[in-house]
């Protein structure tokens, strides 16, 4: 059955049926104009404000010609202008294209290449990498930059301000459909050029209201107050932090980096009721003095992402936060996170976990020959559900290999026990094959970790000829000054009393730093490139 529209007109038709994530922070403003939605350093943002800025700067885009579903790259920091931003871009049918500011300049300009990008939004400090990167891209033809003094042009384009293209507030009345892509993400490209993601409307916003009713955001008066230190570009901090705040008439806290005394400043003056922070950033703020003298009893939820943690450290970051639940979340850019989540009782009974599915995901294990394996059973982690992205950009190859199947392949390895909980193993391509034995790095890593030696540690299998690959942890020292030999033989000898004799390393060194990506993901291709030189 099916209903004749013959007589609405379809404009009006979409505007009041559509799933749109730029109508998301509209609904907010009805309710909570007035309302601090951003705290930008020590400018606070309404949503009024937000919300009026937002309109503009979609109608400024579409009045300077980009076109329905067209790209429009972001190079711009933590800022309430990278929240108007992506809104206007989600209110005109656009599509927002953060890039990752990490990443070398040759491959910024890939990205810009590969998605087609004419229109580029920067902040002033990136203009120098616009200088270098534009004149190999010659079809980039609108610059606009933050701030009140910007150049006249940027490598030969005429360069807008920000402010002049948000101009007119009057809100955008175009068609927006469900399915339409909303947002595109590169991925950080471990193994081969980035792969741009493209997430619709619908998968955010579902994942949006997912991740609302997970963490226990209220839409009301007892609204929460959440600091984001991990950069907006990314997924984790935009669709997992930011929007479930604003969704819900929250107030997200945009730091200026992150400092762990500035960080535990701005939970007790701000009353921060829920944070997100990398294991590495937990530990910092751990050692800081503020976590003795401050007042951190409005924390009701404290999450973790990225890389495990140690038990010892779990029930640390409980102690110092002691009205605060202490639960992991996993997700990845493919499909909308968090995708699994701790429920509170896992706090103690499996911390080690990854937690079930959440309410609108599907999760299964699935074997090499494409079939589900029951519970207990170890094999690939798949998905199904909104969450999931509509697929690759320029890329049918590895759409082919993404949804095999029926279902989108994680490239992650676990198995799910009797009551539902996924347990993580490893990547796919980090598992170790030594001596003819499967080795979980993940495994390694959380030994390791559980030294209070140690702050940080990565696990590779290194080509050799005896083992074919030999496990080999990287680790980095809770004191510097440590003889790198003395703690390696300790590290080994607390290897051989928890693991297995084939999971023990063979070699461990010793650094003061590992590399990573933007969101604190160490980047295991690099030692591995390394150490195979």
């Amino acid at each position: 059955m099916r209903p004749d529209l013959s007589g609405v007109d379809p404009l009006e038709l979409n505007l009041a049926t559509r799933f749109s994530v730029g109508d998301l922070l509209t609904r907010s403003t009805q309710l909570f104009a007035d309302r601090t939605a951003i705290v930008d350093g020590e400018e606070e943002i309404s949503y009024g404000r937000l919300d009026a800025a937002a309109e503009a700067f979609g109608r400024g885009l579409l009045d300077a010609g980009v076109q329905h579903q067209e790209p429009v790259a972001f190079l711009l920091g933590n800022s309430w202008r990278f929240a108007a931003s992506f809104f206007g871009c989600a209110k005109a049918g656009l599509v927002a294209l953060p890039v990752n500011l990490m990443l070398a300049p040759e491959d910024i300009g890939w990205i810009l290449s590969d998605s087609g990008t004419r229109t580029v939004v920067a902040d002033a400090p990136f203009v120098p990498l616009l200088e270098a990167v534009l004149p190999n891209l010659p079809q980039i033809t609108t610059v606009v930059v933050t701030g009140d003094q910007v150049p006249e042009q940027v490598a030969g384009r005429p360069v807008r301000r920000w402010d002049d293209v948000a101009v007119d507030p009057t809100p955008v009345r175009v068609v927006v459909e469900d399915r339409d892509t909303v947002h595109c993400l590169y991925t950080s490209g471990t193994t081969a050029r980035p792969k741009g993601v493209l997430t619709s409307h619908l998968a955010v916003h579902v994942g949006v209201l997912s991740n609302a009713l997970q963490v226990g955001h209220r839409r009301g008066d007892e609204f929460s107050v959440m600091p984001i230190v991990l950069p907006l570009f990314h997924t984790t901090a935009l669709d997992t932090l930011l929007l479930p705040i604003l969704l819900t008439g929250g107030t997200a806290v945009l730091p200026r980096g992150f400092d762990p005394e500035g960080f535990l400043e701005v939970v007790e003056k701000r009353s921060a009721t829920h944070l997100m922070l990398l294991p590495m950033m937990y530990a910092a703020l751990l050692a800081s003095p503020g976590i003795r003298t401050r007042d951190l009893s409005s924390v009701q939820l404290a999450i973790y992402a990225m890389a495990p943690m140690p038990q010892e450290r779990i029930t640390e970051i409980a102690a110092a936060f002691p009205n605060a639940r202490v639960l992991l979340g996993s997700g990845q850019t493919e499909c909308v996170p968090a995708t699994v989540f701790q429920w509170p009782s896992h706090q103690t009974t499996k911390a080690a976990s990854w937690g079930p599915s959440t309410v609108t995901v599907d999760t299964r294990i699935m074997d090499a020959a494409g079939e589900l394996v029951p519970a207990g059973g170890t094999g690939e982690i798949v998905y199904r559900g909104p969450h999931v992205m509509s697929g690759y950009w320029n890329n049918a190859e590895a759409n082919t290999a993404a949804f095999a199947h029926g279902w989108f392949h994680s490239g992650d390895v676990g198995h799910l026990d009797d009551e539902g909980v996924v347990w993580f193993t490893d990547r796919v391509k980090d598992m170790v094959k030594s001596g003819g034995e499967n080795v979980s790095s993940v495994e390694v890593e959380r030994v390791l970790l559980a030294s209070p030696e140690i702050v940080e540690a990565a696990v590779i299998g290194v080509p050799d000829d005896r083992w074919g690959e030999a496990v080999t942890g990287v680790v980095v020292p809770a004191d510097p000054g440590v003889h790198p030999a003395e703690l390696t033989e300790r590290l080994l000898a607390h290897c051989r009393q928890h693991l297995a004799g084939f999971q023990v390393p063979k070699r461990i060194d010793v650094r003061v730093g590992l590399p990573k990506t933007a969101t604190g993901k160490i980047q295991k291709h690099e030692l591995r490139d390394e150490f195979r030189a």
